[in-house]
């Protein structure tokens, strides 16, 4: 039975491990570098040493590189005290001029809490094995039409999560997010993240079973959403998602991942991995982007 002090160390640390493969994608030193404690180390094969001299090489070969993504997933972990360890599975996709490439590993942490934050102690990443394919990855430019734009992702200050992620902590009301030591607002939090979890399941179960009650249920009267196929409110989205997918798609299939949520009192922001694997008139479409999230409480009830 995990007790309540395990349940607010597992969400810490999910947090921490979601915290690293977003500071990978986007070459954000900052980023990375808040994954892990001022001593802390790691063993990558190619380097063993000071995680922070990792974090350099890691952001300067992302610099200049092609769009990637680490989806942290499968997460083990075994708490005590203030200590923890974890094994995780990560798919890495790394695109190069020809090739697509799927990289299968794990990550074997140690953690500690100090000062009420979860960050990683030691790193080892093991190497299970990867999968090369001739690329046919497309990209096309954003549609200037409002009703079908969406950002495309970048790396560093380009990355438009970056600006939508900051707009949205300015716009709740003041509220600061601080380190919790306090074991109650500790719990909330971690409360909070677990049912914005659910929220997020229940996103990509609607839009792939086109349940447009679902859908609905899970957005504010006031929400917003900007999908690419459907701009709009999350009512409009509901609907015409849903139509959409009864009509175009012979096959819909999202997987969501490395789940990353900042709580702040009755207002959240987050960041998730998506993959969408689609059939549309007979062919494959595989897509991969991120969802970038606001998130309020309203009447007991987290909402999108």
């Amino acid at each position: 039975m995990i007790g309540t002090d395990d349940f607010i160390a597992r969400a810490g640390i999910a947090n921490a491990l979601a915290l690293h493969s977003r500071g990978v994608d986007r070459a954000d030193a900052n980023l990375l570098g808040a994954a892990y404690h001022d001593d802390a180390t790691v063993d990558y094969g190619f380097f063993a040493g000071p995680a922070a001299t990792l974090v350099g090489v890691l952001v300067e070969a992302q610099k200049g590189a092609l769009p990637t993504l680490h989806r942290t997933s499968n997460c083990w972990i075994r708490v005590d005290g203030n200590r923890a360890t974890s094994e995780s599975y990560v798919i890495a996709y790394v695109e190069e001029e020809a090739l697509q490439r799927w990289v299968f590993g794990r990550y074997l942490d140690r953690h500690e809490c100090r000062d009420g934050q979860w960050r990683l102690t030691h790193r080892t990443y093991v190497l299970d094995g990867n999968s090369n394919r001739v690329s046919t990855a497309a990209r096309s430019d954003p549609p200037v039409a409002p009703d079908h734009y969406v950002p495309a992702g970048a790396k560093g200050a380009a990355d438009p999560g970056r600006a939508l992620l900051a707009f949205h902590a300015a716009s709740a009301r003041g509220t600061t997010m601080t380190a919790t030591p306090d074991r109650e607002a500790a719990l909330e939090a971690a409360l909070a993240k677990a049912e914005i979890h659910d929220l997020c399941m229940a996103y990509a179960r609607g839009v792939d079973r086109a349940d447009e009650a679902l859908l609905a249920s899970i957005f504010t009267d006031d929400s917003t959403v900007i999908s690419g196929v459907v701009n709009g409110s999350g009512k409009d989205f509901a609907r015409d998602i849903a139509a959409f997918v009864k009509t175009n798609l012979e096959m819909c299939f999202h997987s969501v991942a490395n789940e990353w949520v900042d709580v702040r009192g009755h207002e959240a922001v987050g960041e998730h991995y998506a993959i969408a694997q689609m059939v549309q008139a007979g062919t494959e479409v595989l897509t991969g982007g991120r969802y970038i999230d606001r998130y309020v409480k309203r009447e007991g009830k987290w909402l999108i």
